[in-house]
């Protein structure tokens, strides 16, 4: 198989893991969405990743998709979620409102970066999300009495939102303060202390396509 993407990515860097927890091997390319677009496009017309190519040559694109499919490979017994029902359902809401959390974070860099003035409604409307998105998060994962989101064992969601704390946190240096979320911050660092996060990283950078 062949991954497509930054690892500086949260949805890039959560595909990955979670091939590396089910023991998938895979081929790394470190291709950026603006700088490497042309080269993404044969195998995702949207130029966007994670784009997973798999061995028989299918193309799997958007990451809960991705990982449905790798649930599915690697059997019910092993899978980093539920297989059906209320747990299931749980486990992705909180992977969905970190997602959101994600897009939300990554159009706060387009609009830094891309943009030559930055829009202050929309840049205070990601923002309120965004608060109130680890708002919930916070009390959700306070709630939880395990060392786990949902137990014992580490599911999606808590990968979710360990990778996606990182890139808020590198992203928007200043911008958001994790200690005001001392929960999701004490969560960030259990993720970011096993072997598995440790081996798939890349600090966060921007890569825009070279000037003519």
């Amino acid at each position: 198989m062949i991954l497509i993407g930054h690892y500086d990515s949260p949805f890039v860097r959560r595909v990955a893991i979670a091939l590396t927890l089910y023991d998938m091997p895979f081929e790394h390319r470190a291709w950026s969405v603006f700088a490497d677009a042309d080269r993404i496009a044969p195998f995702n017309p949207l130029r966007r990743v994670p784009t997973l190519v798999l061995e028989d040559g299918e193309v799997l694109i958007e990451s809960a998709a991705i990982l449905d499919a790798l649930d599915e490979m690697t059997g019910e017994h092993r899978a980093l979620i539920p297989a059906r029902g209320e747990a299931r359902r749980k486990v992705l809401k909180v992977c969905a409102l970190a997602a959101g959390l994600a897009d939300k974070a990554v159009s706060l860099v387009y609009e830094r970066v891309l943009h030559e003035r930055a829009t202050p409604m929309w840049v205070d409307r990601c923002r309120s999300q965004m608060v109130a998105v680890l708002d919930v998060l916070q009390a959700d994962r306070s709630a939880a009495a395990g060392p786990w989101w949902f137990g014992e064992t580490l599911t999606h969601a808590d990968i979710m939102v360990g990778c996606v704390l990182r890139f808020v946190r590198e992203a928007h240096e200043g911008l958001f303060d994790l200690d005001a979320w001392p929960t999701l911050a004490a969560h960030s660092g259990r993720c970011e202390a096993l072997p598995v996060f440790q081996s798939v990283v890349k600090p966060f950078f921007v890569a825009l396509p070279a000037k003519n």
